[in-house]
């Protein structure tokens, strides 16, 4: 059966870096005969978690929002890739607002499962591209935590990242082939693994 992969683009910028590498890992995951799908942070009108406690009983959020076009996806997806810039040693706003509204579907997830259901996930993969412009050893270590814990309220594991240092300027990344080449490779790796 066909894989679908959905690309969640982070990045404020359009056409940067975290743009680039996540078109040639869709590009990977294509060449690997699955269907992709993509979402753009950036181009949606999404409000933060309210904390309203309106998805507590029902799984659902209450809020009426371009979210509504978010939640299909991400429930038929088999694969997720979300690719982000580092800001702050963490993903981005217009990232983190999406990643928050799931909160309804964590709450889904309490719903359906029991405390041991939950120990297992049944819902497919989640990885994660990090593009950061500095060296620093923490880097990435802010935008893996909330990546595992999205992916964990999806219903699915977090399988790793993809992670590029000293990438600035949006066109940085032409110039290192070899590192869009490491995406589209990481693309066709996530639809191969089991």
């Amino acid at each position: 059966m066909e894989k679908m992969v959905l690309g969640i683009y982070g990045s404020p910028r359009k056409g940067g870096n975290s743009d680039q590498l996540l078109d040639k890992a869709l590009e990977g995951a294509g060449a690997q005969g699955a269907q992709t799908r993509s979402i753009f942070a950036r181009e949606l009108k999404i409000s933060g978690c309210l904390e309203c406690g309106g998805c507590d009983k029902t799984g659902k959020c209450v809020v009426k929002d371009d979210m509504g076009l978010v939640y299909p996806l991400l429930e038929t997806a088999d694969v997720i890739i979300l690719a982000s810039p580092i800001f702050f040693y963490g993903i981005t706003a217009q990232a983190k607002a999406l990643i928050d509204r799931t909160q309804a579907m964590w709450s889904k997830r309490m719903l359906q499962k029991t405390p041991e259901q939950r120990k297992q996930y049944d819902s497919g993969r989640g990885y994660l591209i990090g593009v950061g412009a500095t060296r620093g050893k923490n880097l990435f270590e802010g935008a893996e935590l909330t990546a595992k814990y999205f992916f964990d309220a999806l219903d699915m594991t977090y399988e790793g990242g993809l992670f590029f240092r000293r990438l600035e300027k949006g066109s940085d990344v032409r110039k290192r082939p070899e590192d869009l080449e490491k995406a589209f490779e990481f693309g066709k790796k996530a639809v191969a693994e089991n």
